[in-house]
């Protein structure tokens, strides 16, 4: 900081340093949405300020291309352990009153699953009001600890008794001192307890439980059952019409007493009386029931909305009920003859709903996010390593896996046979195939299998190489080792003169790869690594005009033509990369142009495709799907993060193209 900035207010050196962290850190900032976490917020200072000055409205300049948002401490501290104490968390209201007609308080505990346990104590001694809230609090957590209860938040209207609980105001009347001594012995019986303000306003239900036991006398000896608060919709008089008005309810109930009687129901306009017979002319009254007039010539039958609910579960997956979609449902249900207006709409949200169609449905192809491309900023700096493998028949030297691994930059492919795989093998490869001979990477990208665990992670860790791992089941993530495992795959599958010799031919498989040119690069990855082509054994035999230019040339030419390829190399690798993301831009278009949303949020009820190679004694009548599960966090590269129903959180992250939503 230089002599003028220190200068500066408290709210000007904050803003100095964010805008010097966010420059130093511009890299990293610019990828990522940043939270901002201070005790004073220099956003607001920057963007609300009347009139800027030079320095000010340069720092908004630099400040206006990140993405950051300010927060305070207490909402970071309290977030951290919000979600785990969210699934046992009690909350206790509490209020006293005192007045001339005595005095009494009122308690209110709700559970995590929303059960509300009103307590109501009338107080037969002389107490103040605070007295009386200091009794409320304390005899409350008393009710709290009678049933078990670790983690409370206790929420009061007396700013008095919640201050002093929380230690910020000290007490001066001697009557209260004993209260607090009492509320600090009850407090360490808890896991975790808070105490919160409210306005009286939000203590309504409290309130009224303590006025109730301060106004009423209760006789000694009269014990009274809990209190029982109901709620109606409706007026009680309405309970006498049930039965008509469960009829006039019935879609069909003006067409059915037209056709019968000709009448029309009180404070019917001219327009709706004209389209009550329009409609009419289409129904057919035949003694009670009332037909729809079909151009089949079968009549169909029409039923009440309650009626057609259980048509439509008996029909669907009652003892002869397929599963059907909800198309062939509503015609099957016309087939028989049944009729309501909205048939189509009720079968296609019982299908939806429909726990069995849900798990045994197809499988989604159309992916739910756009495509993410990754690339290499310079040569072998990022690799990605995947195992072919376990080969059957194996290799006559035993072997029957292949380690493969690729420069993202170059396409460079490094492969090794062996008989045996584990973490120490695949520890072995890198350091001797790719740091010894490359130099130490950036990054390596791999699945999450145990070959890249424990002292490959400890190789990475030692030479400060990041680790990237897909998530389960996602190959696409490693998209272009996955390519090369194919590729020499392939090659191997067409060489190998004998089945179990294919680890002799491994490397001249390798040769054909690395001296053919990739779509993506538009150049060989020999040529993007040495500078120059390999000369092939054909060129030696039959002659091409490269090698009878290089045995006429001087030397001393051929060493300037060779310093000229090495100047050039340079020029070529950047020409491979403008290749690389052209070819990266086609293919994105072509993909996005598939992606279909899913539409999935926090807090969603999803179903997980079932891709993992288990055993299931169901055979063929296994689902495809399992579930239901909740997504408990989406990150931004398509991947969510899900707990199952009693909360329990899954290892590793899901991508997105394997859910689905999940319809109750």
């Amino acid at each position: 900081m230089t002599e003028g900035e220190t200068k500066y207010s408290t709210l000007e050196k904050t803003c100095v340093a964010l805008v010097w962290a966010t420059q130093k850190l511009r890299h990293y900032l610019l990828s990522f949405p940043v939270l901002l976490l201070a005790r004073l917020d220099p956003l607001k200072y920057l963007l609300e300020k009347p009139i800027q000055d030079g320095k000010t409205a340069k720092w908004i300049i630099l400040l206006t291309e990140f993405d950051i948002t300010y927060v305070t401490q207490k909402s970071i501290k309290g977030g951290a352990i919000a979600e785990h104490l969210a699934q046992f968390m009690w909350k206790m209201y509490f209020d006293g009153a005192s007045n001339r007609h005595g005095s009494g308080i009122g308690i209110l505990l709700v559970s995590p699953t929303d059960s509300h346990i009103p307590i109501s104590i009338k107080l037969q001694f002389s107490t103040t009001n605070n007295m009386a809230e200091y009794e409320a609090c304390i005899l409350g957590l008393e009710a709290a600890i009678s049933l078990g209860i670790k983690v409370l938040e206790v929420y009061g209207d007396s700013a008095l008794i919640i201050r002093q609980a929380q230690k910020k105001w000290k007490v001066k009347e001697e009557k209260l001192q004993p209260y607090l001594e009492k509320l600090d012995m009850l407090t360490e019986q808890f896991d975790n307890l808070e105490f919160q303000y409210i306005p009286r306003n939000q203590n309504q239900f409290a309130d009224a439980l303590a006025t109730l036991a301060s106004m009423i006398d209760i006789p000694s000896g009269v014990n009274l059952k809990p209190l029982m608060i109901e709620q109606r919709e409706q007026p009680a008089y309405c309970c006498t019409l049930e039965t008509f008005t469960e009829e006039e309810n019935i879609w069909y109930h003006d067409i059915h007493q037209y056709l019968k009687g000709g009448s029309y129901p009180l404070t019917t306009s001219k327009v709706e009386k004209q389209t009550i017979r329009r409609l009419a002319m289409q129904y057919i009254l035949c003694g009670e029931k009332l037909y729809r007039r079909s151009y089949e010539g079968v009549h169909l039958l029409c039923v009440t909305k309650r009626e057609g609910e259980q048509i439509i579960e008996d029909i669907h997956e009652g003892a002869y009920g397929p599963h059907m979609n909800a198309h062939m449902l509503s015609r099957k249900i016309l087939r028989l003859g049944y009729y309501w207006t909205t048939m189509e709409a009720d079968c296609a949200a019982h299908v939806r709903r429909c726990h069995k169609c849900q798990i045994h449905g197809n499988l989604k192809h159309m992916p739910p996010m756009p495509l993410y491309s990754m690339s290499s900023p310079w040569p072998f700096a990022t690799w990605g390593i995947d195992i072919i493998g376990k080969i059957v028949p194996k290799a006559s030297n035993g072997h029957e896996f292949i380690l493969v691994a690729i420069d993202y930059f170059t396409k460079w492919v490094e492969a090794a046979s062996f008989k045996i795989l584990n973490s120490k093998k695949v520890a072995q490869f890198i350091r001797t195939n790719i740091i010894c001979r490359y130099g130490v990477p950036h990054e390596v990208i791999s699945d999450n299998g145990s070959h890249f665990r424990d002292e490959t992670e400890k190789l990475l860790h030692e030479y400060k190489i990041k680790h990237h791992k897909s998530s389960p089941y996602r190959p696409q993530t490693n998209g272009a080792v996955e390519a090369a495992n194919k590729n020499v795959e392939m090659i191997l599958r067409k060489n190998a003169e004998k089945h179990r010799n294919w680890h002799e031919r491994l490397p001249y498989a390798l040769w054909g790869y690395r001296t053919s040119i990739r779509t993506a690069t538009g150049a060989t990855p020999y040529s993007l690594v040495y500078g120059m082509e390999a000369v092939l054994p054909i060129e030696l035999e039959i002659q091409s005009l490269r090698v009878v230019m290089e045995e006429e040339i001087p030397e001393t030419e051929w060493l300037q033509e060779r310093y000229n390829q090495l100047n050039m190399m340079e020029e070529k690798r950047l020409r491979a990369l403008y290749n690389t993301q052209g070819y990266q831009r086609r293919a994105m278009r072509a993909f996005n142009k598939k992606v279909k949303p899913r539409n999935i949020k926090i807090g969603d009820m999803v179903l997980k495709e079932i891709r993992a190679p288990v055993h299931d004694p169901r055979g063929k009548f296994k689902p495809n799907w399992s579930g239901p599960f909740i997504v408990k966090e989406i990150y931004s590269g398509g991947a969510a993060r899900l707990i199952d129903i009693d909360g329990n959180p899954f290892t590793e992250p899901t991508n997105l193209d394997q859910l689905k939503k999940y319809f109750v």
